[in-house]
């Protein structure tokens, strides 16, 4: 296959700087259109470049626009929107318990068809949301600034290593911050309910003065730079595209437990291009789709991505299930009480006020 990528990487340094979240991209038609599609999604312009351009070698009439949004804007935007001239014929977000809201609230259409029919159970619901790729969360780590013999493997490594009397990852440790990350929020909540030692890894964390961040791309700025050497909790296939690209990183799915995150999928009830849009999500769970997320896109795919004959998933992976479940903590109640616990064990008040919030040179480069 034509790598893609390449070709859209020369396009886009180009045209100029990479595209920011709330960038609006429009894919011309390659024939004389006859059908268009409007994409909200939080994957990255430059990654899904790739599928649409795959995409439109199929349907060559087709026009689509693809804005990117990080995933709790995303929401907003659509229920505010959702009745404009802008409004999304189809969203896709790494926010699955957003995603399973819209679902919950009756915003979807329901859609199925052999592809739909060929996910496992659990990466799909009510046939209105439906996951696209598998994403492991991990631990990233600068292979430079941190010795192979003291990289965790688990969380109880990882806690170990917090408490450590040479506190090597004192100021140096990062992870999202769940007051402005939805995606950080749903993985601290995935982790309350599986780990028993998700408290004294929070309280560690705060005593190193862990760096929040909103954003994947901004931590592994910082990692690959040095000025962290170790980040909790982020989405591996971000980090493993830059280790191909030749960053000094590696990458851990904790032996304990790896969380799996996935990208979904949902069209809007009042959708206008809904037909199209139907096209496009078959595309993409498609065998050619799903290798195209995998070779150029480099996303794991979710037709049997990591999981054995069955669909079940194979060894320590433990894939967060679309459904109802997700529902649990968006109540606000549970959220504000989530917070407060959670920002009290962080004590993100002791970090120097500098380091607050602060965005490396590449704030764009993750839109999860």
């Amino acid at each position: 296959m034509i790598r893609l990528s390449a070709l859209f990487a020369l396009l886009l340094s180009m045209q100029g700087a990479a595209a920011a979240p709330g960038d609006v991209q429009r894919f011309a038609a390659t024939a004389p259109a006859n059908a268009h599609l409007r994409i909200h999604g939080s994957t990255d312009i430059e990654v899904f470049a790739v599928v649409i351009a795959d995409y439109q070698r199929l349907h060559p009439g087709t026009e689509v626009v693809y804005e990117d949004i990080i995933t709790q804007d995303l929401h907003a935007r659509f229920l505010r929107q959702r009745k404009g001239a802008a409004s999304a014929d189809l969203l896709i977000s790494s926010g699955m318990d957003l995603q399973a809201k819209l679902v919950n609230d009756g915003h979807a259409l329901a859609h199925r068809s052999p592809q739909t029919e060929a996910l496992p159970a659990w990466a799909q619901w009510r046939s209105e949301a439906f996951g696209i790729s598998y994403e492991p969360v991990a631990m990233v780590y600068n292979t430079r600034t941190l010795p192979a013999a003291r990289v965790p493997r688990t969380r109880r490594q990882l806690l170990d290593l917090l408490r450590a009397p040479d506190a090597p990852l004192r100021g140096r440790v990062g992870t999202y911050d769940i007051n402005r990350s939805s995606v950080g929020y749903l993985l601290a909540t995935q982790d309350a309910q599986r780990g028993s030692m998700a408290g004294a890894l929070l309280g560690a964390l705060g005593d190193n003065q862990v760096l929040l961040e909103e954003r994947t791309g901004v931590l592994l700025d910082k990692v690959s730079s040095g000025e962290l050497s170790l980040v909790y909790n982020v989405l591996g296939s971000y980090a493993q595209a830059r280790i191909d690209d030749g960053e000094p990183l590696g990458i851990v799915e904790p032996q304990d437990y790896t969380l799996v995150m996935l990208r979904t999928a949902l069209i809007p009830r009042n959708a206008r291009n809904s037909a199209e849009a139907r096209r496009f999500l078959d595309y993409l769970l498609s065998p050619r789709g799903q290798q195209v997320l995998s070779r150029e896109a480099r996303l794991m795919p979710i037709v049997r991505g990591g999981a054995g004959r069955n669909g079940s998933p194979e060894r320590n992976l433990r894939p967060i299930q679309l459904g109802p479940g997700l529902l649990v903590y968006l109540d606000a109640l549970k959220r504000r009480q989530f917070l407060d616990a959670w920002n009290s064990s962080m004590r993100p008040a002791r970090q120097p006020a500098s380091m607050q919030g602060r965005r490396g040179p590449a704030a764009a480069a993750a839109a999860d």
